[in-house]
């Protein structure tokens, strides 16, 4: 069963009625019930060198679906088909220029269209990509320390959804 607009809309006028910045997360599934990751640059200021999925901040005025959409083209060239379930909902601060923002991450299982061989990736912010099965999950530990394994945990979550784990 797919996500509906109206229930994305919902979860977004949360968020924002409790001062939080949304952020969404694609974890991209394929006909084998694999994810998507790429790996990002040594160059990046957060995560080098750590797996990640697409995703990003919503612009302004933009909606979840449509920070998806946006994000799933520009990361990877594909089109969001449709959005499976939510896989997480977690709230999240960082501290810039002195003061504390307020973030709240929407991770969905999506499908997407276009030639899942051939992702276009953003060259300058990731260097390699894969899809990830369960025997594949540990990969996604590489880089990181043991309490900051949140890429592999969704991942681990998708999978399990897909009924794959």
């Amino acid at each position: 069963m797919a996500v509906d607009a109206a229930f994305l809309g919902i979860l977004q006028t949360q968020a924002e009625g409790e001062g939080r910045e949304c952020v969404v997360g694609a974890l991209i599934t394929d006909a084998a019930g694999r994810v998507f990751v790429q790996k990002r640059s040594a160059t990046r200021r957060l995560f080098p060198g750590c797996w990640d999925i697409a995703g990003g901040h919503l612009e302004p005025g933009e909606t979840l679906e449509q920070a998806l959409v946006r994000e799933i083209r520009e990361e990877t060239g594909w089109e969001l088909a449709r959005v499976l379930d939510v896989v997480d909902v977690f709230d999240w601060e960082m501290v810039e220029d002195g003061r504390t923002l307020r973030k709240r991450d929407f991770e969905f299982l999506v499908e997407v269209a276009g030639d899942l061989e051939r992702p276009r990736l953003q060259e300058s912010k990731v260097t390699e990509y894969r899809w990830i099965s369960a025997e594949d999950l540990d990969i996604l530990k590489e880089n990181r320390s043991d309490p900051d394994i949140a890429v592999y945990n969704l991942v681990k979550q998708a999978l399990t959804l897909k009924g794959v784990v």
